[in-house]
């Protein structure tokens, strides 16, 4: 990755924005989703920007740019229409080790502003890495059109009852299993329905009931060519709750990706056509775990009987079936 995604506590943002633009207008206006410890640095100001001053209060430096200003921030945008200005504050914010933004300049630039699709507390950051505006705006367009505007409350749900969950329903996945079941069945629509409290009385009956402790399993997935793209969506799933994951040098590392991201990772030494380490899956499985193991090609399991009288539930899926 050429940059480093990364989500800053408002809490300790404080922000010098240089220009008083229309540019400058709407960088104020993103940083004012976030803090109002914003100061504005321009002799000159668009209308835009002097209101959002005088309504937010924030400190105004009634001149142009000048050394020796930055040395309080942590955050700093370049928003003037001078490209050498730019440089020099780029220069001087970059020597103190200051997130620099400049606007369409990314040369100058330490930290870009991605694309923000705000379901608040859900924030999706989007970006190309500044290579493709357009493609990120298509993107970002597909994904407004799919997300419900009420989703931010699932999160604040899912916070409210965390505790709770985690003390009634023991392990891990079956907490992921839960969430899940939750999130995407009636509790949840209620939720993206305005209707809490119903949601809620849901949720509380639902906690009430004794959930078994989670079974271990292994699943198998034949990458054939290794495209992460014909991965099937229970392939896909089973990723996603994966508790472990074995490979070998053979499969395409970029089919990690798609594992969860906290799963525990055996990278094997020798190959999957020579030597499946079927002892480590089940004793891992037998904990209770859910471990996935990619195999490159699409050849048969061969034969083995300690998998096969362990009792392990057991999965295959191929790359490119359902």
């Amino acid at each position: 990755m050429k940059y480093f995604p990364i989500f800053l506590d408002a809490n300790y943002i404080s922000a010098i924005i240089i220009g008083g633009g229309e540019v400058a207008s709407r960088k104020i206006e993103l940083l004012l989703k976030s803090t109002n410890n914003i100061t504005v640095m321009s002799k000159n100001i668009c209308a835009s920007v002097e209101r959002l001053i005088n309504l937010h209060q924030l400190n105004w430096l009634k001149h142009n740019y000048q050394t020796g200003h930055l040395v309080d921030c942590n955050l700093v945008i370049a928003a003037t229409d001078d490209i050498w200005v730019n440089k020099q504050i780029a220069d001087e914010s970059k020597a103190l080790n200051i997130l620099t933004n400049v606007v369409d300049q990314p040369e100058l630039c330490t930290y870009i502003t991605p694309a923000i699709i705000d379901r608040s507390p859900m924030i999706i950051a989007l970006s190309s890495s500044a290579s493709s505006p357009i493609l990120i705006r298509m993107l970002r367009e597909q994904i407004e059109k799919t997300l419900p505007h009420a989703y931010g409350k699932l999160a604040d749900f899912s916070h409210k009852f965390r505790e709770h969950v985690k003390v009634r329903v023991k392990g891990l996945r079956n907490r992921r299993t839960f969430w899940e079941n939750t999130l995407r069945g009636p509790i949840g629509q209620a939720i993206l329905d305005g209707k809490q409290t119903q949601a809620e009385q849901q949720l509380i009956a639902s906690i009430k009931q004794e959930i078994a402790p989670p079974c271990g399993e292994i699943v198998f997935i034949h990458t054939k060519e290794g495209n992460p793209d014909n991965l099937t969506l229970n392939a896909h799933r089973a990723m996603q709750f994966a508790d472990a994951v074995f490979y070998d040098d053979d499969v395409n590392i970029e089919l990690i990706e798609y594992v969860r991201r906290d799963a525990e990772k055996f990278p094997q030494a020798i190959t999957s056509n020579i030597l499946i380490n079927y002892q480590h899956a089940i004793e891992l499985a037998k904990q209770g775990q859910k471990v996935i193991y990619l195999l490159v090609g699409n050849e048969a399991l061969p034969q083995n009987e300690a998998l096969s009288t362990s009792g392990i539930l057991i999965h295959s899926f191929t790359n490119g079936e359902s």
